[in-house]
C-alpha cells in the first residue's frame, strides 16, 4: 500500500494509480517526455513493460489488449512525432469500439502554445479520433484523471482516451490522496423492452440475428448462443466479428464482410425481423448501406447497442435499445422462449450454405505457388480451438474471414478500420498476454512491411507467434479496384520485396518459404516447434486476387 502522506513525483503517482486500476501490461516506446514514468515502472514486477520499436506498432499491440482483455490496453509515447505514429491505433480503437488509454508526453507547461519542440495541441489533434481527450494540469489531479480514464475507456460504447502529460509535472513532487479506482458502468434492457422482443420474434417467419460490436465476454457469447439455440435462430456475425458465435454451430449463417457469401446478402434482404446486438452496422457490415435501407429499414428492425447515441444515428430501429452487450446477453437468455417452426428451415438452409460457402475448391489448376484455400483448410482442422489468428488488411485477408473457422470468443485480431500493418503488433500482444496458447498472424507482402521491425520485439519478449507473408508482389487491394477503374493503366501498385525469409532471419527468427501448397503443412509444424518466433513466406500467384477473383 502506497504511503499517500509521502511525497511522491507525478510520474509515480501515475504508475501508482495504474497498478490501482489492475494495468498488467504497458506498450511503449521510450521518450525523454515522460522518464519519470519509465522510472517508476521499472519498481513495478507486476507491470510488463514491452518496448516496441514504433509507436504505432505499440499503440496497436494497446489496442489488441484491450480486444482480448475488455480491459484498456495502455500505451505510452513521446511528444510530437511519437504521437503522431500513434495516432494509428487510436483511430483503430475508435472504430473498433476497443477500450485503450493512450498516454503522451508533453512540453512543459511553461512553454506551451510557443510551439516548443515536438509541441502538438492534442486536444485539436485527437479531438475525432478518441472518446475523450485531456491534460492533466497538476500532480494532485493524476488521480482523479487516470480514474476517469479507465471509466470513459470502458463504459457505454468501448473506446480510447488520449492524456497528455506535461514534462514538468511528472517530475514535481506532490502529497495527493490514494488512487482511485474506477467502476465503469453498462446500461441494462428495460423489461418492457424484452417483452417487446419476445413479440415481434413470434412474428416473424425469417428473423435473423446479427451480432457484433465490442465488450463481449465468455459468458455473454454463450448467453447469446444459448438464446439462438432455443430460439432455433440463425447468426450472423458483423465485420471481422467471426469469433463472436462458434462458426461450426448448426445455427452459425457466416459472416458480413469483404468477399460477401452472395447468399447470406439475399438472406439479410430476405429477413423479415433482424435482431442486431453490439454491432453499428456500419458500412462494411451493411454492404455500403445496401442490405438495410436507410433510415428506414424494410426489415422490423431491433437494435441493441451500449451507446445510446448510436441508436437512430444511420438506422431508425422499430425497437432500439440501449443496452451493454454482457447485460443483453443474459436477459435473452432468461427470456422465454418463442414456441415457433415457422423459420427452422430457414435457419438449416442458412448453416449448410454457409458450409458451401465457407469450404475451399479442391482445384485451382489456372494458378501457380501456393493455394491459399488449401491453407485455411489445413490451419482449421490443425489448429486448437483457442488458437489466435490476427491479420491486417489486404485481399489476402478474405481466405482467412471466409475459409477459417472461429470457435470460441477472443480468437480474432483484426482491425475493422482496415489498418495495414495491424498484425504482428497485435499477434505479439496476444502471445505476451496467453503463452501458452498458438498464436497465428497472417499479413500480406505489404502489410507485413507497414512493421517487420516488430518482429525484433518479438524475439526480445520471447513471443514465439508465427507469422504467415503472403507474397504477391504488389498492393493486391489497390491493384484490384485498379483493374476495375483504369483498365491497362497498372501504377505504382507493384512492389520490390526484400527476402523475407533472411529479413527473418536477421532478427533471429526460424524463417522458410513455400512455393507449393503440400509444402506447407510440414513447413507449419517446423514453425510452431522451433521454439521461437517464425515466419513462413507463401509465394502466391499475382492473379489470386480473392477467392472467386482473378487479376485477368
Amino acid at each position: 500500500m502506497q504511503d499517500t502522506k509521502v511525497p511522491r513525483n507525478g510520474g509515480r503517482i501515475l504508475v501508482d494509480s495504474l497498478v490501482k486500476n489492475g494495468v498488467e501490461a504497458v506498450y511503449c516506446v521510450p521518450g525523454e517526455s515522460y522518464l519519470p514514468v519509465l522510472d517508476a515502472l521499472r519498481d513495478e514486477s507486476g507491470v510488463r513493460t514491452v518496448v516496441t520499436r514504433h509507436e504505432g506498432a505499440a499503440s496497436y499491440m494497446a489496442d489488441a489488449y484491450g480486444k482480448l482483455t475488455g480491459r484498456p490496453g495502455i500505451c505510452f509515447v513521446t511528444r510530437g512525432p511519437g504521437a503522431t505514429h500513434a495516432s494509428n491505433g487510436v483511430h483503430t480503437a475508435m472504430q473498433d469500439s476497443t477500450p485503450m488509454i493512450l498516454f503522451i508526453g508533453q512540453v512543459e507547461r511553461s512553454f506551451l502554445g510557443r510551439e516548443a519542440f515536438q509541441e502538438v495541441d492534442y486536444l485539436k489533434m485527437f479531438g475525432g479520433l478518441a472518446k475523450w481527450v485531456t491534460q492533466i494540469d497538476s500532480a494532485d489531479r493524476i488521480p482523479e484523471v487516470v480514474a476517469r480514464a479507465f471509466h470513459v475507456a470502458m463504459s457505454g460504447r468501448p473506446g480510447p482516451v488520449v492524456v497528455a502529460l506535461p514534462d514538468d509535472l511528472l517530475f514535481n513532487q506532490a502529497v495527493v490522496g490514494a488512487a482511485v479506482q474506477a467502476r465503469p458502468v453498462q446500461a441494462s434492457p428495460n423489461p418492457a423492452d424484452l417483452i417487446e422482443l419476445r413479440r415481434l420474434l413470434a412474428m416473424a417467419q425469417r428473423p435473423l440475428l446479427i451480432v457484433g460490436g465490442s465488450g463481449w465476454n465468455a459468458d455473454a457469447s454463450q448467453a447469446l448462443r444459448c438464446f439462438a439455440t432455443t430460439n432455433a435462430l440463425p447468426v450472423a456475425t458483423a465485420f471481422r466479428r467471426q469469433d463472436l458465435f462458434d462458426n461450426t454451430d448448426p445455427h452459425y449463417a457466416g459472416h458480413l464482410g469483404f468477399g460477401l457469401s452472395p447468399h447470406l446478402a439475399q438472406r439479410v434482404r430476405e429477413a423479415d425481423l433482424i435482431l442486431a446486438v453490439g454491432t453499428r452496422l456500419g458500412e462494411i457490415t451493411s454492404n455500403g448501406y445496401s442490405l438495410l435501407e436507410c433510415p428506414l429499414p424494410q426489415q422490423t428492425l431491433i437494435h441493441v447497442h451500449a451507446d445510446p447515441e448510436e441508436l437512430g444515428r444511420v438506422y431508425h430501429a422499430c425497437l432500439p435499445i440501449n443496452a451493454g452487450v454482457q447485460a443483453f446477453a443474459k436477459a435473452l437468455a432468461a427470456l422465454e422462449p418463442v414456441e415457433s417452426t415457422a423459420w427452422h428451415e430457414w435457419t438449416r438452409d442458412a448453416h449448410a450454405e454457409y458450409l458451401a460457402f465457407s469450404t475451399p475448391p479442391e482445384t485451382l489448376p489456372e494458378l501457380s505457388g501456393v493455394d491459399l484455400g488449401k491453407v485455411m483448410t489445413y490451419l482449421r482442422e490443425a489448429l486448437p480451438k483457442d488458437a489466435i489468428v490476427s491479420n491486417g488488411a489486404g485481399n489476402y485477408a478474405v481466405w482467412v474471414h471466409r475459409f477459417y473457422r472461429y470457435r470460441q470468443p477472443a480468437t480474432e485480431l483484426a482491425p475493422t478500420n482496415g489498418a495495414m500493418g495491424y498484425g504482428l503488433p497485435a499477434a505479439i500482444a496476444a502471445k505476451l498476454q496467453h503463452p501458452e496458447r498458438q498464436v497465428i498472424c497472417f499479413a500480406g507482402d505489404g502489410c507485413f512491411m507497414m512493421y517487420p521491425q516488430e518482429l525484433a520485439t518479438a524475439l526480445q519478449f520471447n513471443a514465439a507467434v508465427v507469422v504467415i507473408v503472403v507474397n504477391n508482389g504488389m498492393y493486391g487491394t489497390i491493384r484490384m479496384h485498379q483493374e476495375r477503374e483504369y483498365p491497362a493503366r497498372v501504377f505504382a501498385t507493384e512492389l520490390m520485396n526484400p527476402d523475407f525469409v533472411a529479413l527473418a532471419q536477421a532478427c533471429g527468427a526460424h524463417a522458410e518459404a513455400v512455393e507449393r501448397s503440400e509444402d506447407f503443412p510440414a513447413a507449419f509444424v517446423r514453425a510452431t516447434q522451433a521454439g521461437r518466433p517464425a515466419l513462413i513466406e507463401l509465394k502466391v500467384d499475382p492473379l489470386q486476387l480473392t477467392p472467386q477473383m482473378r487479376l485477368s
